[in-house]
């Protein structure tokens, strides 16, 4: 009986012992100055800063389209959780080698392809940093936040619908802007207090007219992909 009591008593304090957010433990086997801490501290914070970013980067979506894309991006989180962003990304694409084929194997057929390559878009975006993480590596600490975010952004593009439609390779081009559905997915790694680097790969989901020649022609979702690293700055 004696021992049972023993044992819950056990079971009970390993279950109220915890590791709190400041706690802070010395490890003999390291240097004198070094310093470990628990994974429950977030060194860096966001809350009630604000934050800009520059980067560059390129589109992964369109299958007659090589496009690069250059960024900037700024916020601010009301919260470690919690914030909100705005970016404007200016594209530059053009045609690429397999536009060129079909054109070219469709030589006097008018044979086209249909693309879209966007010049540019705006948006903004509600942000949500669930967890972060940290990454031991040769004894140097990198520090990691997670972030997703959903918004709106609109979107300007110009396509060959009218090219593809009428098969007249002559035919001009149409500029066209779209308001569509922003999602944007990132790792910021942490270099100082101030500086750091982001991953990102953001997303618009818009809807815009087919390529057919029936004038009514129904709407059609379109998606824009672009990978993008960027150097940022907190304040």
């Amino acid at each position: 009986m004696i021992r049972k009591i023993k044992v819950l008593t056990l079971l009970f304090l390993t279950t109220i012992v915890n590791a709190a957010e400041g706690d802070l433990y010395n490890f003999s086997w390291l240097d004198k100055d070094k310093e470990v801490y628990v994974l429950q501290n977030r060194k860096f914070r966001k809350k009630g800063k604000l934050h800009v970013a520059g980067g560059y980067g390129k589109t992964i979506s369109g299958s007659f389209v090589d496009s690069m894309a250059m960024q900037v991006r700024g916020g601010y989180f009301f919260s470690e959780a919690f914030g909100f962003e705005m970016v404007y990304s200016m594209n530059s694409g053009e045609e690429n080698e397999a536009a060129a084929s079909v054109r070219d194997a469709g030589s006097g057929s008018g044979t086209i392809p249909f693309r879209r390559i966007v010049d540019s878009y705006y948006g903004g975006m509600l942000m949500w940093s669930p967890f972060y993480s940290k990454i031991n590596t040769f004894n140097k600490i990198i520090y990691l936040d997670f972030i997703f975010g959903l918004g709106l952004a609109q979107i300007e593009e110009t396509n060959n619908r009218e090219q593809f439609v009428n098969f007249n390779p002559n035919a001009a081009e149409t500029t066209e802007t779209h308001t569509g559905i922003m999602w944007n997915a990132a790792i910021k790694f942490y270099l100082t207090e101030m500086w750091n680097v982001r991953f990102d790969v953001n997303a618009i989901h818009y809807q815009a007219k087919r390529a057919r020649q029936d004038v009514n022609a129904e709407d059609y979702w379109y998606n824009n992909f672009d990978m993008t690293l960027a150097l940022g700055i907190d304040f």
